[in-house]
């Protein structure tokens, strides 16, 4: 009666567990053995086959519920990855062009920046010598080998003085050397209008004289306007034509305009 229990307790069991294989796999337990390939001595202990299958469901239940648009959020996915390496593509197409230009861009600079640097420094160097009756001036690139990247540095010397940077030379010097680089820079390139604000407040009388025969020469060599503002009497005498402010009455100014070489005229 015991040995029937327990076989009727078995085969309870086994209807159990087929009915199990039937409603989660779909299958008979024949077949189920089959695709195991395996043979009974070498399955595993049946708590080693629950825990397993315990830890299976758990990690199933984790992965979430079945997103049902997988097929066309996937789809969504390729076609943005794909537009982002077309975009990529050209982007690195253009960088590659861009690149290109900059690098053609910097050898003309470089050519042309020599060009002009040479007729400058030239300039410079003829208006120096005519400024200071003597001496010597130049322009040297510094602190790199490439042009765009390279410092300026002005070296001169006047008549009875040593080489040196412009730095050590008194203010009046100081001044007629940037008035020759600037006459200098025109000369390479003129333009219609230059105006000069009070460039010879600093110089004595002598350099004032030495200032205007300089803007003599530069309006013979180029067609450049000179307005020059000034309160030197030297520099005033000068100048083909005046312009003032006067106040005839308290209160009320007046903008006076003088044609000097009319005047000499007149007088003559």
């Amino acid at each position: 009666a015991a040995s029937e229990a327990r076989a009727e307790a078995a085969r309870a069991a086994v209807t159990q567990a087929a009915e199990r294989i039937a409603e989660m796999l779909d299958t008979t337990p024949e077949a189920l053995f089959e695709t195991l390939e395996i043979g009974a001595p070498a399955l595993p202990p049946t708590d080693e086959i629950e825990a397993r299958v315990a830890k299976l469901k758990r990690q199933r239940d984790g992965l979430g519920s079945v997103n049902l648009r997988a097929e066309e959020d996937a789809a969504a996915i390729r076609e943005e990855h794909d537009g982002l390496v077309s975009e990529k593509a050209d982007l690195e197409e253009a960088i590659r062009t861009l690149r290109t230009g900059i690098g053609s861009l910097n050898r003309e600079g470089r050519e042309r920046l020599l060009a002009a640097f040479s007729q400058v420094n030239e300039n410079f160097g003829t208006l120096f010598t005519h400024l200071f009756g003597g001496g010597e001036a130049r322009l040297t690139l510094v602190e790199s080998d490439d042009p765009l990247e390279a410092g300026l540095e002005i070296l001169c010397q006047p008549p009875g003085k040593k080489l040196s940077v412009l730095s050590l030379l008194s203010g009046g010097e100081q001044t007629l050397t940037a008035l020759a680089l600037i006459f200098a820079v025109f000369l390479a390139n003129p333009a219609p209008i230059c105006v000069l604000d009070e460039v010879d407040a600093p110089l004595d009388d002598a350099n004032v004289t030495r200032f205007c025969d300089l803007l003599d020469e530069m309006t013979r060599r180029t067609d450049t306007r000179f307005l020059i503002i000034t309160h030197h009497a030297v520099t005033m005498a000068r100048m083909d034509r005046l312009y003032g402010v006067t106040m005839g009455e308290q209160g009320v100014s007046q903008l006076v305009s003088v044609d000097l070489r009319r005047a000499e005229q007149m007088v003559a």
